[in-house]
């Protein structure tokens, strides 16, 4: 197989999400409020991008044992705990029992890339719903803030309504912080199953023949 097919997609693509992922924070697009992450939203992907090779049109149609065993290897490369040093081995086996062309093992990419964007796009709809919730505390940080300053200026402040104020400021505020510290993870999360599917294309793209 010659080097330049096996690097075939994504030697731009993945120096563009190298770039994007080294941006400084002061990059971020905070005209999106329910986007609070450095890294620039990409709300879905292009399967075409990552496969340049033709899919079997209508997969029912394919062999049975390709689709059943297909489907096993897809369900095993779609798990992020799996390393993926360590899956070559069940691709081998793949690729031994049904060949190696672009449209077999397109069918398998195929299953990986629906269960893993769709994945990717529920964890980004989770973080607008995260940052919108972070932005609606936020708020009302601020508002009992300015009740407790109200109520201390009083000529005759209410300590027991001032104490009530205070415990409920205390509380959203550890609240508030808590969720602050998981936006890193929740953030890099998209970017690595995005990667995850770059690189499983080109391991599978490996096993594709080269034409002659």
């Amino acid at each position: 197989m010659s080097v330049a097919k096996t690097l075939a997609i994504p030697v731009a693509v993945l120096g563009l999400m190298a770039s994007e992922l080294a941006l400084p924070a002061h990059a971020a697009d905070y005209s999106d409020p329910s986007w609070p992450c450095v890294q620039r939203k990409v709300e879905t992907l292009s399967l075409g991008l990552m496969w340049p090779f033709p899919l079997i049109q209508n997969a029912e149609a394919a062999d049975e044992q390709v689709i059943r065993d297909g489907a096993d290897l897809a369900d095993t490369l779609a798990l992020r705990r799996v390393d993926l040093d360590d899956v070559d081995g069940a691709m081998q086996a793949f690729v031994d029992r049904h060949g190696g062309s672009p449209e077999v093992l397109g069918l398998v990419f195929g299953q990986v890339f629906d269960t893993l964007s769709t994945r990717r796009t529920r964890i980004i709809n989770g973080i607008g719903d995260f940052s919108l919730g972070q932005i609606s505390l936020s708020k009302r940080v601020d508002s009992v803030r300015a009740k407790m300053d109200i109520a201390l200026a009083a000529a005759d402040p209410d300590y027991d309504k001032i104490d009530v104020l205070e415990e409920q400021l205390d509380w959203d505020q550890i609240i508030y912080t808590d969720r602050q510290r998981s936006i890193t993870y929740l953030c890099e999360t998209p970017t690595l199953l995005e990667r995850r599917l770059f690189r499983i294309a080109q391991m599978l793209q490996h096993y594709v023949p080269d034409e002659g």
